[in-house]
């Protein structure tokens, strides 16, 4: 067994383990060991309908099977699970969630945190005082138009029970409402790279007040917060807010805070500074745990 943790790597919404590539090459080449995780109905078992590709049929991709339909935050917990369990024969563990993936890993802090040795959020929800969908009604998310991306749902997601999202849109409109929330310091070519990256498929599920987060459980596992300082789709502000709340549930174990600099999504096509934070986090585990540090 490793002295040496494996960060556990989750995703957020409409992404899949591709993404963290760049990242887990910096942490390689830092002699960290990383896995990146494909939640239920991601990654290569996502659902790309041939009306999807170009020339596309909106009205068929409207009305086509998707196989995450019925996929439930319980079921991405169970994965995340089997895959720390798994981890977890090898040492340490460190859970890292960027975006909608931190209700996932709150849930699994829930259920199972003995499995975890630190958890880490990036610019991630965190449900304590209310549930995720709450936070969108409060005054932090002002700023955030949930109607902007409107043009490019595909669907009835009641009907669906889906929902999709044509990430493959030419809509200019759309494009640049896509690039101000989530990568606004990327170059055009670096945004329409991850774009083409995202799944056109996402579960209904983030979880009710049952999932918020546990001081009984969740509350005792190590944390730390990773901001995003330019985030304009989990602005700094709800990002600061889960921040207090979870602090005010567990006082005698509060989160570590970091700031990054930078958008929803460039700490992943620019992950140097990301991968030397979590880096980090692991050397401090090492010394607080009285083991051997990476190199030593």
């Amino acid at each position: 067994m490793s002295d040496q943790p494996t960060f556990v790597l989750v995703h957020g919404a409409f992404a899949n383990s591709f993404s963290f590539a760049p990242l887990q090459a910096e942490l390689g080449l830092l002699g960290h060991r990383s896995v990146a995780v494909d939640l239920p109905g991601h990654g290569f078992e996502a659902t790309f309908p041939a009306a999807y590709q170009a020339p596309q049929d909106l009205d068929a991709l409207a009305a086509e099977p998707g196989n995450i339909k019925g996929v439930t935050l319980a079921d991405n917990a169970a994965r995340v699970i089997g895959v720390l369990e798994r981890a977890k024969r090898n040492g340490p563990t460190v859970l890292v969630a960027h975006s909608r993936g931190g209700a996932t890993i709150t849930a699994v802090g829930n259920a199972r945190p003995e499995l975890i040795d630190r958890i880490v959020y990036v610019s991630a929800w965190c449900p304590v005082d209310l549930d995720v969908s709450g936070y969108y009604a409060q005054p932090e998310m002002a700023d955030v138009d949930p109607g902007a991306f409107a043009a490019t749902l595909v669907g009835n997601p009641a009907e669906l029970g889906v929902l999709r999202t044509n990430f493959r849109t030419a809509d200019p409109a759309a494009l640049d409402a896509f690039k101000r929330a989530f990568a606004a310091d990327l170059t055009d070519d670096e945004f329409r790279t991850f774009l083409n990256t995202f799944q056109p498929d996402e579960n209904l599920d983030v979880g009710t007040s049952a999932d918020r987060a546990r001081a009984a459980t969740w509350g005792r596992i190590p944390r730390t917060y990773v901001r995003l300082a330019a985030d304009a789709s989990v602005p700094p502000a709800v990002q600061d807010r889960m921040i207090r709340e979870a602090d005010a549930l567990t006082p005698d174990n509060p989160f570590d805070v970091r700031t990054l600099e930078g958008s929803h999504l460039r700490w992943l096509v620019h992950p140097a500074p990301a991968a030397a934070l979590l880096a980090d986090l692991a050397v401090g585990h090492a010394a607080s745990s009285g083991l051997p540090r990476a190199g030593d």
